[in-house]
This record gives structure tokens, C-alpha cells and sequence, in this order.
């Protein structure tokens, strides 16, 4: 029987009581996604330079700890504080929480809110290890993952309701891991219900020279399919196509957002 385990969860609420004694144990790994868009946003700040970034549940949170940083001797040039609340910058705050807003930050510490993704964030907070997924650092989180031995990866959603881009993004994750695993191993994960059904989902996304990648999965490909989920039609309502576009760029980010301390994340 094989000692490889992997569980999905398609919203925090959904994770079983039992399952969240599992997170500390040794050889246990917690993966988040919000694909569109706090992991891919975080994934960004850090490839360009952040420091670290600092996540939390509410504005207020936010805006205390930037207040703490400044009396410790930082400066404001050094802080910046990014964040959304139903997809628009919060007011007062520097960034929203768009790819492109973070791409000269130059040892900065970032302190971000979302409306999803950082509270997905904080349901794993006892995780001994915890890692921020999306598209763009796939093929980084597999490294990552590869002496792992029971994964868990919890999908974001929106306001309480499964939305398909996190899906399709824990699918790519569940496929690429079990090929690698029979292909270095001979063994199989295990799967509870919800990773076999993201992983038949993503097998159905696209052909399968692409899925196993002897072809490349083409940015407009993938912007198409995400266009067509949940947090894709949100985001082309309030007028910010373009981030689904900057989300699309499959393993594009050779960086894995780990927490490092409390709320604290570096690359």
C-alpha cells in the first residue's frame, strides 16, 4: 500500500477536522491557492524583489502592523501595504491586487488582505510547511513537493463557493505530481474524491501532449479557460482582463512563497 497521500479541499470550510491535526506532521505539506489572484500577486511580489510579505485577515490587521514597522525604524518607502476587498483596492492602500501593481519591490516588505486568499491562508496556520501555489510557479511548487509525503492543497474559492481557475490549478498540481511520483518511484498517491476529480478536470482542459508537457500550454490558452471561470468573469467586469492574462503564464515564476514565520511569507 502506498505511503503517498494527496487531499484537496475545493474551499477551507471543507477540510475535515481530522485532516487539520495532519498539517504539523512531519512529512506533511499545506499548498494554497487563490489563482486569481493572491498567489499568483504574492508569487510576483517576491520574484521582483519583495523582502517578504505579511498576510492578513483584515485592513485594520494590515495597517496596524505598517504602524508597528514604523515605530521599529523602518520607513515608508520600505512598506507597502496591497490588498482588495471585492476586487478593488482598498482606499488608502498603495497596490490593489493585480500581478503588474508589484514588479519593482526592491527588498520592500509587503502586508496584504484579500478577500479570499489570505483567509485561505489562515486556515492552515498550523501547517509545518506552507506554500502558496498558482500557474505561474507550478513547476517550482512540484520541486518543492517532491519529498513530500502527505500534501494538502486548499483552494480559496470566492465568498464561500468553489470557483473553477482554483481547481483547474490543483488539478495541474495533482496530475503532475502523481506522473512524477510513478515515474521515480513506481508508487501512486493516494487521492481522496476531490483530487481525483481535479485531476480528470485538468486532463479534460487541454490535449495531453500539453498536460504531460511535451507541448507547451500557450499563455492566451490558458487566459481562454480562465476567462471562462468564476473569478475570470469577475475580473473582466471590473475591467482587469489583463491579470487574467499575467495569471496564464504557466510556469513562469521559478520561486515557491513559503511561510517563514507567522503570516510571514519569503521566497
Amino acid at each position: 500500500m502506498t505511503s503517498f497521500q494527496i487531499s484537496v479541499y475545493p474551499l477551507p470550510s471543507l477540510i475535515p477536522s481530522g485532516m487539520i491535526e495532519r498539517f504539523s506532521q512531519t512529512g506533511s505539506a499545506v499548498v494554497v491557492i487563490d489563482q486569481l489572484r493572491a498567489t499568483t500577486t504574492i508569487t510576483t511580489a517576491l520574484a521582483n524583489g519583495a523582502e517578504s510579505v505579511e498576510t492578513f485577515l483584515e485592513p485594520a490587521d494590515a495597517i496596524r502592523r505598517k504602524q508597528q514597522l514604523l515605530g521599529g525604524g523602518f520607513t515608508v518607502e520600505q512598506i507597502v501595504l496591497g490588498g482588495e476587498r471585492g476586487g478593488v483596492r482598498i482606499d488608502g492602500f498603495d497596490y490593489g491586487n493585480s500581478p503588474r501593481e508589484y514588479r519593482a519591490m526592491n527588498g520592500k516588505r509587503l502586508l496584504f488582505t484579500t478577500t479570499n486568499g489570505t483567509r485561505a491562508i489562515s486556515a492552515a496556520k498550523n501547517a509545518s510547511t506552507l506554500l502558496l501555489a498558482s500557474f505561474i510557479n507550478a513547476a517550482a511548487v512540484l520541486r518543492e513537493l517532491q519529498n513530500a509525503n502527505d500534501i494538502h492543497i486548499i483552494c480559496a474559492g470566492t465568498c464561500g463557493q468553489f470557483t473553477e481557475e482554483d481547481l483547474l490549478t490543483a488539478g495541474c498540481l495533482v496530475e503532475r505530481l502523481d506522473r512524477y511520483h510513478r515515474l521515480n518511484t513506481g508508487e501512486r498517491f493516494a487521492m481522496n474524491i476531490q483530487s481525483q476529480t481535479v485531476q480528470e478536470m485538468w486532463y479534460k482542459t487541454f490535449p495531453l501532449q500539453q498536460i504531460i508537457g511535451e507541448e507547451k500550454i500557450d499563455t492566451e490558452q490558458l487566459a481562454k479557460k480562465l476567462r471562462a471561470s468564476c473569478g475570470g468573469k469577475n475580473l473582466i467586469k471590473l475591467s482587469l482582463d489583463r491579470d487574467i492574462v499575467d495569471a496564464s503564464h504557466i510556469d513562469s515564476a521559478n520561486i515557491v512563497p513559503r511561510r517563514h514565520s507567522e503570516n510571514v511569507f519569503v521566497s
